[in-house]
Formats: structure tokens, C-alpha cells, sequence
């Protein structure tokens, strides 16, 4: 009989071990990368909101430098800012012939009422989620690319009486 007093302990402690604290630490790990999945989808929104609603410059730094600025509080927050994960703008105008959208580019110059695109891409892509797979000694997970399409709303422009005005 008092061989078995510790038996009880030695089964918690093998339980324990070996299958809650296991997934408690993969309950934690689950929601970390969604509430970042979410965090990236809503932030790459919020750019493509942006970029439709303000004027098209070449190499949209306008809306590169509001969305470096705006990245949510995560725990990957840096990869956003200066890392590997890239944010990549794309305009595209309407063939009046075909109708099917082709790169947009402008010789009018950036900011202008004659340079306005039809729709706007904002993408997200090259993004790895670290922050638990290090702890472990595991490779990161790359997560897919996330995409947005807006058709352009104002483009920063603004109808004045006399003539349109556009603002960056």
C-alpha cells in the first residue's frame, strides 16, 4: 500500500507534461497568429483606403510612408516597418477599348486631376510569423499574401468652381 501514494502524482505530473501543458502553449500560439492575421488584413484595408481616397504618385511613397506609420500594435510590428515583410502599392486604369485594367501610368505628372487610375492594389506579402517558432527551435510560418482592390473614390481631388484641385 504505500508504494502507491505517489502514483498520483507521478500520472499528473506525465499528463502534465506530456499533453496539457502542450496545448495550452498551442491554444496561446493559435491565437497569437490569428490575432496578427487579422491585424495584417485590416491594416493592409485601412492602406488600400488611403491610397483610393489620396492622389497616385509614381512610386507611391505617399501611401508607403501612411501605412509604415500606421502599423498596428503586434507582436511582429517591426517586420512592417523596416523587414523582409513588404508592402507593395499598384495602380491600374481602365482600356477604354477592352475594359481590362492595365498598369497606370501618368505623364502629367503626380497630383494632378489628368492623373487619376480607375483601382488601386495594396498588397502585403513576404510576412513570417516568429514570434513562438523561435522559442521553439522551429522554421517561421509564412503566412500568404494579403491582397485589397478599391476602385479610386476621389484620388485627393476636389471640383472647384472653376477648375479641379488636387491635394496629396
Amino acid at each position: 500500500m504505500r508504494r502507491q501514494r505517489g502514483q498520483s502524482t507521478v500520472e499528473f505530473a506525465l499528463i502534465y507534461g506530456g499533453v496539457l501543458m502542450p496545448l495550452t502553449f498551442m491554444i496561446v500560439f493559435t491565437a497569437q497568429l490569428l490575432w496578427v492575421w487579422h491585424s495584417v488584413v485590416e491594416f493592409t484595408r485601412e492602406g488600400a483606403q488611403y491610397a483610393a481616397t489620396h492622389c497616385w504618385q509614381a512610386g507611391a511613397e505617399n501611401v508607403l510612408n501612411y501605412m509604415r506609420s500606421r502599423v498596428p500594435p503586434m507582436i511582429d510590428r517591426e517586420q512592417f516597418q523596416n523587414g523582409p515583410a513588404e508592402i507593395v502599392v499598384e495602380y491600374y486604369g481602365r482600356d477604354p477599348e477592352t475594359g481590362a485594367l492595365t498598369e497606370f501610368s501618368c505623364d502629367g505628372g503626380d497630383c494632378s486631376a489628368a492623373c487619376v487610375p480607375d483601382v488601386v492594389t495594396v498588397r502585403v506579402r513576404n510576412y513570417e510569423f516568429r514570434r513562438f517558432t523561435n522559442f521553439l527551435g522551429l522554421p517561421p510560418i509564412p503566412l500568404p499574401d494579403f491582397r485589397m482592390t478599391l476602385p479610386m473614390e476621389s484620388a485627393g481631388c476636389v471640383a472647384g468652381e472653376q477648375e479641379v484641385t488636387c491635394t496629396p
